[in-house]
């Protein structure tokens, strides 16, 4: 495959080629790598060790947490690498495995779905909730959210992998993305674009819209439920609409548009892949009663335990 190009390793251009910015950079995103890794960590182990993992949203929570971690694996810890060095090269067949974040991006998006779909279950027909949102249907979403980050990556890596590159090999970002090679091979890649964005943009504006129709659907059957019930579910809706809105928006205005890039992808792209694994588990903590009180019963009755065994 090597052998069709006369480019053999990229040239990351980065976020910045001033060292001071670098510097700063480089702290800012090693404290939100830090942050991600405990932050999605505390809700996995709060969950596991808590009855919260019987319940469908937070078995979802939980894995969702889990793909957070790799998601962001596969761009912060080699980004924050090439904030300390001059030159930032990555291989050919290295830029190519570098699709694995469009993996864990995807099986996200068909999470967040599926967490949807079980709020709407739960609001609209509670009394068929426990039959429908059995475990065996939870282990069915979880298992087609893999396939469709799968297909999707897949889909994106074949328009991809087979595109001769001949120089250039200056990347204009901090990582291996679509537009940025499309802009790179040395042929027409209109056709491929457009099937980009019926894969990226169009799928994650229409995934969008069906999300935020579904909520409008849960809002409006909220009335009937007493001020009690809508208080509860009001919090757990607006912690998913949010999360929705980070996720989506940059990625729709980043893919939704022709063949092209822009001095503000590089930022736009830091939102869903570094901002919005941080802010997760603070969006889905701070408002939520439930796993406020189960991170506070695990964690509390560990340091317990241990206290009582130091005595």
């Amino acid at each position: 495959m090597e052998n069709r190009n006369n480019v053999t390793e990229f040239i990351l251009l980065g976020l910045s080629q001033n060292k001071k910015v670098r510097m700063l950079c480089f702290l800012f995103f090693l404290l939100c790598y830090l942050t991600i890794w405990l932050g999605n960590l505390v809700i996995m182990i709060s969950i596991t060790c808590s009855q919260l993992t019987n319940q469908p949203i937070y078995f979802f929570l939980s894995y969702l947490a889990l793909l957070d971690l790799f998601y962001t694996s596969t761009v912060t810890p080699k980004l924050m690498a090439d904030l300390l060095t001059e030159r930032k090269i990555t291989s050919y067949k290295n830029c190519m495995t570098l699709f694995t974040t469009h993996f864990f991006g995807g099986i996200e998006v068909f999470i967040l779905t599926g967490m949807a779909y079980d709020q709407y279950v739960a609001i609209c027909k509670p009394l068929h909730y426990a039959i429908i949102m059995n475990r065996q249907r939870c282990n069915s979403i979880l298992l087609a959210s893999c396939a469709g980050g799968l297909l999707h990556s897949l889909g994106l890596l074949l328009l991809t992998i087979f595109l001769p590159f001949c120089g250039p090999n200056e990347i204009g970002h901090y990582f291996c993305d679509v537009y940025p090679l499309l802009k790179l091979a040395c042929t027409k890649t209109d056709k491929i674009g457009f099937l980009v964005i019926a894969n990226s943009g169009l799928m994650g504006m229409v995934i969008f819209v069906v999300l935020m129709a579904s909520y409008v659907m849960i809002m409006y059957n909220l009335r009937a439920y007493s001020a009690e019930s809508r208080h509860k579910a009001l919090s757990t809706c607006s912690s998913h609409i949010t999360v929705v809105i980070l996720f989506f928006v940059p990625v729709i205005f980043i893919y939704i548009r022709p063949t092209t890039t822009l001095p503000e992808d590089k930022v736009f792209t830091l939102f869903y892949t570094i901002i919005f694994p941080m802010l997760n588990p603070l969006i889905y903590t701070l408002r939520n009663v439930e796993m406020k009180n189960a991170i506070r019963k695990v964690w509390c009755n560990q340091m317990f335990v241990e206290g009582k065994q130091m005595i």
